[in-house]
């Protein structure tokens, strides 16, 4: 992922509505969720919630699919996980992440150039 890339993805994200519909879309997992029922279930006005579902679909984190009369919207895993690796990406100095996270050690620290 590119700078420019993790930038957008990470101002699309940073608004709470934004957030709670990206949330909610992870826990649907890749069947989505219908917009009417993100806005019901959020307590999301439609026309809010088109212009942050436009912007999360800009940044690439949510793919939108025509299903009839509905939109179903779902969370970009590739997107997540791209990003997730470019902000984690040099973590813990070189030094294999634990499975319950990153601790990097204290004893040494590494000079960032």
């Amino acid at each position: 992922m590119k700078t420019k890339d993790a930038l957008s993805a990470l101002s699309a994200l940073a608004h709470d509505s934004r957030l709670a519909v990206f949330r909610l879309l992870v826990q649907a997992g890749p069947a989505g969720v219908a917009a009417s029922k993100i806005a019901e279930q959020l307590a999301i006005p439609p026309s809010s919630l088109s212009f942050h579902l436009k912007e999360l679909n800009h940044a690439g984190m949510v793919t939108a699919t025509q299903d009839g009369r509905s939109i179903i919207y779902a969370a970009q895993f590739s997107t997540m996980n791209d990003l997730l690796a470019y902000l984690t990406e040099n973590c813990c100095g070189g030094t294999p992440c634990t499975p319950t996270g990153c601790t990097p050690a204290t004893d040494n620290p590494k000079e960032v150039s």
